[in-house]
């Protein structure tokens, strides 16, 4: 089981490589609305999460998830899980 803050500071630095630190990134960041990230960027993100957490993310959770915290609240989930 991973710890909520780690994920979270994994995804911080997932999301650095799209942002470039021109936008600062905190949980109620929306991926798509502030971030403006396309789905082939997303899936790059899912990618690299992956990578990081060795761990398989279902393509079905993407409808639920918004914001940072979302998607660190499904990666969490995953990793109690597995």
């Amino acid at each position: 089981m991973v710890e909520y803050q780690r994920i979270l500071s994994n995804l911080y630095d997932g999301l650095a490589l799209f942002t470039k630190g021109r936008i600062d990134v905190d949980e109620n960041t929306e991926l798509v609305g502030d971030l403006n990230l396309d789905s082939l960027q997303i899936m790059e993100l899912l990618l690299t999460i992956e990578d990081r957490f060795d761990i398989s993310i279902p393509v079905s959770i993407l409808p639920d998830v918004k914001t940072v915290r979302d998607l660190a609240m499904q990666i969490e989930k995953i990793t109690q899980s597995e």
